[in-house]
Formats: C-alpha cells, sequence, structure tokens
C-alpha cells in the first residue's frame, strides 16, 4: 500500500493514456503489455514498473528504426490503353462418347488485342467475386486481355480433370485464344 500512496491518482491522465482501456467485465487492460488489471491504481502501480517501462522502450526503439528506414514508394500503375468492349467468343458443351466426360470449349476472338499481350483466364470461387451471392454450385471462368473487358462464364464447381485433356492455345496470326477442359468423370455406384 505504501507504493499506492506515493503514485498521485488522477482521472485526467488516464483518459489521455492510450494503452489504458476498460473492457466489458469492468476490469483495466494495459494495451502495451496486455495485462489486466482491476483497479485504477493497480494499473498506475503498473505504468510506473519495470514490465511497462520495458516496453515502452521497446516501442519507441522499433518506432525509430521504422522511422529510419527507408519507406517503399507504392506505384500505382496507370492504364494507357482504354477498354473498348467485350471480346467475340463461342462456347460449346459436350460430353465424350467414350467415357462420357463432359468437355467445355471456349474460343474468344482477340482482333485488336495489344501488341505483345497473351491473354490470360482464371478459375475463381463463387466465394472470391462480390458480384452475386455465393453459390456452391458454381465458380467463374475469366479472361482478360488488353484492351478488352474482362468476360466471365458460370461453370459447375466440379472437380476439372488436370492433364491432356486441359489444354490452351493462342493463335497469334487470327488472334484467337482457345481453352478446353474435361470435368472428371464422377463414378456411378452400384446397389448391391
Amino acid at each position: 500500500m505504501r507504493v499506492m500512496q506515493e503514485l498521485p491518482f488522477n482521472p485526467e491522465e488516464l483518459a489521455q493514456d492510450k494503452w489504458f482501456f476498460k473492457n466489458a467485465l469492468g476490469q483495466i487492460e494495459c494495451r502495451l503489455c496486455f495485462t489486466t488489471h482491476t483497479t485504477e491504481g493497480n494499473y498506475m502501480a503498473h505504468k510506473q514498473g519495470k514490465r511497462h517501462q520495458m516496453n515502452l522502450i521497446r516501442k519507441n526503439e522499433s518506432a525509430k528504426k521504422l522511422a529510419i528506414a527507408p519507406q517503399k514508394k507504392r506505384i500505382q500503375i496507370q492504364r494507357t490503353t482504354r477498354k473498348i468492349g467485350n471480346p467475340a467468343y463461342k462456347y460449346q458443351k459436350k460430353r465424350d462418347p467414350a467415357t462420357g466426360q463432359r468437355i467445355f470449349n471456349f474460343v474468344i476472338h482477340y482482333p485488336e488485342i495489344s501488341e505483345g499481350i497473351k491473354p490470360r483466364y482464371r478459375i475463381m470461387s463463387a466465394f472470391e467475386q462480390k458480384k452475386e451471392a455465393p453459390d456452391t454450385s458454381c465458380q467463374y471462368l475469366i479472361f482478360a486481355a488488353d484492351p478488352y473487358q474482362s468476360i466471365c462464364f458460370k461453370i459447375p464447381a466440379d472437380e476439372i480433370e488436370e492433364g491432356p485433356s486441359f489444354f490452351t492455345t493462342w493463335d497469334r496470326e487470327n488472334k484467337v485464344f482457345t481453352l478446353e477442359f474435361a470435368y472428371k468423370l464422377i463414378p456411378k455406384f452400384k446397389h448391391v
């Protein structure tokens, strides 16, 4: 109690202390040291203690290092081309007559694609997109190439087979991008 009597208790000082926090249970927390205290006096004693003082020193040293270290400038890439609309496209759904696998074929025409640009594609989960409510039965196939707008197709969320049935081609002369893939065949179970 002798230490508590020596420490002046000032409620205004607590209001300005950035490490002081009163939680929903009425306990007082030190956000610097992650400690809990039952009374303001206990917190004030902690604030004068070795642990809090050492954490303050560490915090100040790390702040100085951050101030001294050269900060990397964030480079914003500015588009030099304007979007000219959607590319022409064709898609087919078919089944392999031998195996019965579903095959999807996408042919995208980019007649005015920028020089040196190869079209890209991405398969996106329904939970990644923000346009519609997530639907677990589908996923999205997105095609992109400057200066065209990106186009998106909603496809079933079944597992896609990797290997020779999944391929892409980019015909530079005709400026046509082709993507074809097959879904894995789901075995049918026999009832015994």
